[in-house]
């Protein structure tokens, strides 16, 4: 038997370690006024929590369809083991990061519910207290998970598999964790500062893009980049499907983030749909208008550039407006891609233009389309005579991409000097199925890397 690494035997170490640890903590009876609940809310939150889960292996097909077909496997698979990574690490002491007693306003009390302690005892979670907390821990879960998956997109076809499950528990650690708390903790700062983020703009999006945009600029260009050869999708149909399964699952992520089976919630599923429909024609329809030929990834990636911009909107504005939105965000995030294809930046499926950009574009226009009509806990935007509320928003929305980015690049070096970080230029050319996991499918073909030598095996239709 091969002498294993240290570097390979760290990750079963440190799960044992919290597996073990674990069996010793004592569980707690429910003491929560069950009497408060609502059966109703309770109902609609599960299903919200199942459909975002769903968003994660959309995300899977969405990618895996998009790049070189040598690199599906490993591509998909990136963005669905962050549900493995993230799920150990919410209970374990990412829930207490983000919703437990506060610090300062920045940060939770990672000792609040370590390994989930008491989260079903005491009062349900302020914001929600017509559901368990253990729920509503839940479904935070879920977005905590596809957060990481978002920046596969940007540094896929390149980067090595354990150094991306590095990356996702540093991530979600440092990044997701503070942003979480800063903007949806009552005595978070920015919370307190203000801002409206309904269900993701900065917490999600644009951390995930400007990650992404640090992944990119650490990796540095791929060849195929460098010699400006065009990768055809490896799959279309796979883009559409994962485009159906996120815009599916993003009714619950935007209408979920209610908390309640409610008229919010009615009304953040009609303004999320909206703009999802009317980015996807505004991106097809932009494409038409410089010359190119309508496309089904065109109207993919619009879609899911509408559903970005609308998140932190969702339970903000009303149905009309988010037309705008998802128009406006379309057309912007385009032209990002245009001008981006013309860098020499290597964001593999262009998550900084589509995420990063459309939460940051999302945010801006809540500061000006928000109005209490629609949600009376939430702030009237510019458009409504509020011209200070947007430069919150614009302020929240610096804050948040520079702390991202800045802590996100940290993260990149800080793998790249304890571990190789990008796979070597054999692997890249052979592909990262086969290097990175022993296995491709490719037409019925079984590509199988042994030894450095990359072998074809016939498979049965």
């Amino acid at each position: 038997m091969a002498k294993r690494t240290l570097k390979q035997i760290a990750p079963f170490l440190i799960l044992a370690a919290i597996a073990l640890a674990a069996i010793f903590i004592k569980p707690a009876t429910d003491f929560a006024d069950t009497s408060k609940y609502s059966t109703s809310d309770i109902a609609w939150i599960i299903v919200a929590t199942a459909l975002v889960f769903l968003m994660t292996p959309g995300l899977a097909f969405f990618y895996g369809g998009m790049v070189h077909r040598k690199n599906v496997i490993s591509t998909m698979m990136k963005s669905v083991v962050a549900a493995g990574v993230v799920s150990v690490i919410w209970v374990f002491i990412g829930y207490s990061l983000c919703f437990g007693t506060d610090i300062s306003g920045f940060i939770g009390n990672p000792s609040t519910h370590l390994f989930f302690k008491d989260v079903n005892s005491g009062q349900p979670w302020v914001g929600a207290p017509t559901i368990p907390k253990t729920l509503f821990s839940l479904f935070q879960l879920m977005f905590a998970i596809i957060t990481p998956g978002l920046v596969v997109g940007a540094v896929a076809e390149r980067i090595r598999f354990t150094s991306y499950i590095l990356f996702i528990a540093l991530f979600s650690l440092l990044v997701y964790a503070p942003l979480a708390h800063w903007s949806w903790h009552p005595d978070g700062f920015l919370f307190k500062m203000g801002a409206l983020d309904f269900a993701g703009g900065t917490v999600v999006h644009i951390s995930a893009g400007c990650a992404a945009l640090a992944g990119a600029l650490v990796l540095k260009r791929r060849k195929a980049h460098i010699e400006h050869k065009e990768i055809p999708p490896a799959n279309i149909p796979y883009v559409l499907i994962g485009t159906g399964l996120l815009w599916f699952g993003w009714f619950g992520f935007n209408a979920g983030s209610a908390l309640g089976a409610n008229a919010l919630a009615v009304s953040a599923f009609a303004t999320t749909n909206t703009a999802a429909a009317a980015a996807g024609l505004g991106w097809m329809f932009f494409d038409v208008l410089r010359g190119k030929k309508p496309s089904v990834v065109g109207f993919c990636i619009g879609a899911v550039v509408g559903l970005v911009a609308i998140t932190p909107a969702a339970g903000f504005v009303a149905i009309p407006q988010s037309i705008f939105i998802g128009v406006i965000a379309a057309i912007i995030s385009n032209i990002a891609v245009y001008y981006k294809q013309k860098s020499t930046l290597d964001d593999t499926l262009d998550v900084f233009p589509c995420h990063g950009i459309g939460g940051m574009v999302g945010m801006l226009l809540t500061g000006i389309f928000a109005t209490k009509a629609v949600n009376a806990a939430g702030n009237d935007g510019w458009f409504y005579g509020n011209a200070a509320f947007f430069f919150t928003q614009l302020k929240a929305m610096v804050i948040s991409a520079t702390y991202s980015f800045a802590v996100s690049f940290a993260i990149f070096k800080f793998i790249n000097f304890i571990l190789p970080l990008r796979v070597s230029a054999e692997e890249e050319e052979l592909g990262l199925d086969a290097t990175q996991h022993n296995e491709n499918y490719v037409q019925g073909t079984l590509l199988v890397h042994s030894n450095g030598v990359l072998r074809e095996e016939q498979v049965a239709e």
